[in-house]
């Protein structure tokens, strides 16, 4: 991390910070550079190897406490557990990272029904929730800040991988009006969009490699948010090339842009 960087997220040191979707990917880079900032963390995720090997990593190269609490976010019951969490521990969260979320890719009545159930649950629901319970004491406080994990794929529809992407239109129009909500309280909120991540998402979506021929590394996606969450922005797109797509998005017709993601979403025939 370098010294802008680092100077940018003094505020986060020694302040508890809990990180959705943990154990990999985007939510483990920013687990690391939160600590690499002075932050303690409580970490959750649904594979719990990976969670004790994370927090002891950590723990070990920053000496930031580590709280950990294997759970998944696709029972609606798991947001209010994971606040009993830390109420119980005497924590006060200072910021929320809500990056748990997945994808699922095909012709939406190929998709198992109850895959793009969970998926709604992990990536709104549980957003919404958690929000919900961590932020009056943010606001109370007079500051905090929340991180939602949305997407490029917010900013337009995309058939073959159509709940996702609404999922994500989701998320960002949610953190963009709750940060105009809480900004006279001292509490930031900002919406993270990446494009394609070199993360373990391709996998789990079922997505065609051609579609993540220029991914970008999670620890570049994750820098580029926590800076964004510290001077206060409501929506940051991580990725030059990201940036150019969405502005020349806004330029065609959306009738247009939807056909375009469809021919380069469409599965293979045969």
């Amino acid at each position: 991390m370098n010294s802008t960087v680092g100077g940018i997220m003094q505020r986060w040191q020694g302040k508890w910070a809990l990180i959705t979707g943990a154990s990999a990917g985007i939510g483990a880079e920013l687990a690391a550079q939160l600590a690499a900032a002075g932050a303690h963390l409580v970490l959750t995720a649904r594979r719990k190897d990976r969670l004790e090997e994370l927090a002891a990593k950590l723990h070990a190269a920053h000496g930031a406490k580590v709280e950990m609490i294997p759970a998944d976010l696709a029972r609606p019951e798991t947001p209010d557990a994971l606040y009993a969490f830390t109420q119980g521990k005497g924590i006060a969260v200072e910021v929320l990272v809500n990056n748990a979320g997945f994808g699922a890719y095909g012709a939406f009545t190929e998709i198992d029904l109850r895959r793009q159930l969970e998926m709604m649950q992990v990536n709104m629901a549980a957003v919404v929730h958690l929000t919900y319970l961590y932020l009056p004491a943010m606001v109370a406080r007079r500051r905090g800040d929340i991180l939602i994990l949305a997407s490029t794929a917010g900013f337009q529809a995309v058939p073959y991988i159509s709940t996702y992407a609404a999922t994500k239109s989701f998320d960002l129009f949610f953190a963009e009006a709750l940060a105009e909500e809480v900004r006279p309280f001292g509490v930031h909120v900002t919406a993270l969009c990446p494009g394609a991540t070199s993360t373990e998402f391709q996998q789990v979506a079922g997505q065609p490699d051609y579609a993540f021929r220029s991914a970008e590394p999670p620890d570049a996606v994750a820098r580029v948010g926590l800076e964004a969450l510290a001077a206060g922005k409501p929506l940051i797109i991580s990725g030059t090339r990201n940036k150019m797509m969405m502005v020349s998005q806004r330029l065609a017709p959306r009738r247009l842009v939807t056909a375009m993601a469809g021919r380069m979403f469409r599965p293979p025939q045969g």
